[in-house]
């Protein structure tokens, strides 16, 4: 069972590696605007995009959330490591945010970033928390769900099976075999006389 909910294995693999290779052509493209457009703050958030340390902070978000959207693709309990795969991935988007907040004070001689950096003390770990117990919400929504789905399908299953008429034990004798062999007769002859009178 490798479909998950959603979507196959397949296609998350495919969607998200697209996702990935479409956040290095924009930052090729990025660079070349450089060479046409003179704006200093474009060049800086375009050398901000360069920097080591953002460049590959940016790839490592891509590739763990691409880990946790890999495991929440199998059948449970395989998929159990995907929420707090993708609740450490949340830890490292509010790390680039805060990069973020830092270039634009440095861009605009704003000071906002110390007041932010002071607020992600508190912001990291109630943001952790709640995507790993959304994570593990909706894993347990989930089989919840396919357990209905199960218990009801039992339900209709043994219905339909105390609805049918008992069988017989007595044997059927020659004659009620002749006699449904006539009918059986009957009615294909009744049929192709229907059919040529259409015609």
């Amino acid at each position: 069972m490798w479909p998950n909910k959603q979507h196959s294995l397949g296609w998350i693999f495919v969607s998200r590696l697209i996702g990935i290779i479409c956040i290095l052509i924009v930052i090729v493209l990025a660079n070349i605007l450089t060479y046409y457009v003179s704006n200093p703050v474009y060049q800086s958030a375009v050398a901000f995009l360069n920097q080591p340390l953002n460049f590959w902070l940016l790839i490592l978000i891509c590739i763990i959330l691409f880990i946790a959207d890999i495991f929440g693709a199998f059948p449970f309990p395989l998929n159990l490591p995907s929420p707090i795969i993708k609740a450490i991935g949340s830890v490292f988007i509010i790390a680039y945010v805060l990069r973020i907040f830092e270039w634009f004070d440095s861009a605009t001689g704003n000071n906002l970033y110390h007041y932010v950096w002071m607020l992600s003390f508190v912001i990291v770990p109630v943001v952790f928390i709640i995507v790993l117990l959304a994570g593990y919400y909706e894993i347990v929504c989930d089989l919840w769900a396919k357990a209905k789905i199960r218990d009801e399908s039992d339900t209709v299953i043994h219905a339909s099976a105390n609805e049918l008429p008992p069988a017989s034990s007595s044997p059927k004798s020659w004659e009620d075999v002749g006699a449904e062999l006539r009918m059986m007769l009957y009615d294909l002859i009744h049929r192709f006389r229907e059919e040529i009178k259409k015609r």
